[in-house]
């Protein structure tokens, strides 16, 4: 019949999976029947504990039967683990504390079986590779064990060897997991089920990608080139004579994980700046490079001695496409702006909402469930907030998770979850929208600068409020200097692609025939406390100047224009 064995497929194909175990059923169908029973048996534990009131007595031992289960039914159910350990506030603190295990203290395989596994892969003794080699593994994770040892040319490096005859495990489980999505689906509210056998398949895709050394390497390489000129992230180096399909050789990492603040505390290090290393360098994947770690558990993150923070594993990456890192930057301020009718729109671009999808009842229905996550407070806004109250709405109206987002959600919210273990009290907008203005006031592309003009500017009209937003919280950055800024948007101002801006200016300025100098007032106690005494004529003038080319000076004398930053009250009141 010329089907696939497993261990040949290269490739996540559902239809070869199915396929082949349409052949064999007894496979697939002896493994679900293992998942119900060892679920079944833990809930009945959890419950009689109850029964006997004895939960407080026993919670320890049910965490470590939890870690243990999810142990033995392999590497799919490993990663559900590592997700949840990320969560504090979705996982009591005894659960918690043994799943954190499962980052890299899981059980390892036979020594003799990974020796052999490097020297068949390498096609040469280990001898001939590495003068040293740990005689055990450092660490053990879902996929594969990570041994410490030197090359034969002094190098200190890390040898990751992947666990054996993983093809077989992983195509079961992804198989059993796409025929439940496909049965759960129709039993969902709306479209809450919607494209679920496609988040499986992203995630297969992602596992069998993961499983491939090699292209973990160029992963890895390609994550190094787009923060080359970062001096706060540290990517290993690949040794690629040392590396092949199933042993990946990398330079060694002396670090402290994300989750050990203690250590961190000691070593001199602040975790609150490694805390805004990784959210930060988060969304610079996501909103610049758009090329993600999609696994980023504290397993994978280190501080390192110098105050930098370390990216390890690159098997679990995807790419984002342009038009959705600059709808994803959309939507975020239109989010903190509370602008829902445009975040409606960012929805349907993003695929959330189909096209033909009439928003008109929905918008009220956003400002009501996401008004309420954001607060009052734009730091109030978190991750979890939000995708708890936006689950509400996915009861109600046709929203549906498109399979690429699965990965983007996790990989957000387990960073989130990353930074609420270290601080309890940790607002991710609190770094990540500062991060966000100043890419929007900096503009450094016409991209950038065209969403500048979006968020300014509302039915026609200045919005000084949101310019003063922008301009406050990006000065909560210690990375921002409004002056460089202030100079870049007058050159903006100036130039031939700034003619649009020039005009909107005067004329919310010199709104019904008339200079407002309140808002002059407004725009110039932005930037008057970073700007030198020396200056501020020459910028005044200069600003009259360029406005005046648009009509400015015909409604109003150069010095009623030049009140307000002079500090001649008299003449303004004219």
């Amino acid at each position: 019949m010329g089907q696939y064995q497993p261990a040949q497929l290269k490739l996540y194909n559902p239809d070869a999976i199915a396929r082949y175990y349409s052949y064999r059923p007894w496979l697939a169908w002896g493994r679900l029947l293992r998942i119900i029973s060892s679920f079944a048996g833990f809930i009945f534990n959890l419950k009689w504990d109850e029964w006997q009131d004895k939960v407080e007595q026993n919670k320890g031992k049910r965490a470590i039967q939890l870690r243990e289960l999810l142990t033995r039914l392999g590497p799919t159910f490993i990663k559900v683990g590592q997700a949840l350990s990320t969560r504090p506030d979705l996982i009591r603190k005894d659960f918690l504390e043994e799943l954190i295990k499962l980052q890299d203290q899981l059980p390892p395989f036979d020594n003799a079986i990974a020796y052999q596994i490097i020297e068949t892969e390498l096609g040469r003794p280990i001898h001939e590779s590495f003068s040293e080699l740990s005689p055990s593994p450092v660490a053990a994770a879902s996929l594969g064990q990570v041994y410490r040892g030197r090359l034969v040319s002094g190098e200190e490096v890390a040898v990751k060897v992947q666990r054996p005859n993983l093809h077989p495990v992983i195509t079961r489980d992804l198989y059993l997991m796409r025929w439940a999505a496909g049965w759960l689906a129709p039993w969902l509210p709306l479209n809450l089920g919607h494209d679920l056998t496609l988040i499986v398949d992203e995630f297969g895709t992602k596992l069998f990608e993961e499983i491939d050394y090699i292209n973990e390497g160029r992963n890895a390489e390609k994550f190094a080139s787009n923060f080359h000129n970062d001096p706060q992230v540290k990517v290993p180096g690949i040794y690629w004579r040392y590396t092949n399909t199933h042993v990946l050789t990398l330079e060694w990492i002396n670090g402290f994980k994300l989750t050990d603040t203690q250590r961190i505390r000691e070593a001199g290090l602040d975790p609150e700046a490694i805390i805004q290393i990784g959210v930060t360098s988060g969304l610079q994947q996501l909103l610049e490079h758009g090329f993600f770690h999609a696994d980023p558990h504290p397993g994978n993150l280190f501080a390192v001695p110098d105050g930098r923070m370390a990216y390890i594993d690159f098997g679990m990456m995807d790419q984002l496409e342009e038009n959705t890192k600059e709808t994803l930057v959309d939507a975020l301020v239109h989010l903190v702006n509370k602008d829902y009718t445009d975040l409606a729109e960012d929805f349907v671009k993003l695929g959330f909402l189909t096209p033909d999808t009439n928003i008109c009842p929905i918008v009220p229905a956003l400002e009501a469930v996401l008004g309420n996550a954001i607060g009052k407070n734009v730091k109030d806004f978190n991750f979890k907030t939000i995708t708890d109250e936006f689950s509400e709405l996915m009861y109600e109206y046709p929203f549906r998770v498109p399979a690429k987002f699965a990965l983007i959600i996790r990989s957000l919210v387990t960073q989130e979850g990353i930074a609420l273990s270290l601080n309890p009290d940790f607002k991710i907008i609190e770094v990540g929208y500062p991060y966000i203005a100043r890419r929007l006031l900096t503009g450094e592309s016409p991209e950038l600068r065209r969403r500048l003009l979006n968020v300014l500017f509302k039915d026609g009209k200045f919005q000084w409020q949101r310019l003063e937003n922008l301009i406050a919280i990006a000065r909560t950055d210690s990375n921002f200097d409004v002056l460089p800024t202030a100079q870049m948007g007058f050159q903006y101002l100036i130039s031939e692609e700034g003619k649009f801006l020039r005009r909107q200016l005067v004329l919310a300025l010199t709104e019904d025939d008339r200079l407002h100098t309140e808002d002059v007032q407004r725009l110039w106690n932005l930037v008057k406390d970073d700007l030198k005494p020396d200056r501020l004529l020459n910028v005044a003038i200069g600003i009259l100047t360029e406005l005046s080319r648009e009509g400015a000076a015909a409604i109003l004398p150069k010095s009623t224009f030049l009140a307000p930053f002079t500090g001649n009250q008299s003449a303004s009141k004219n």
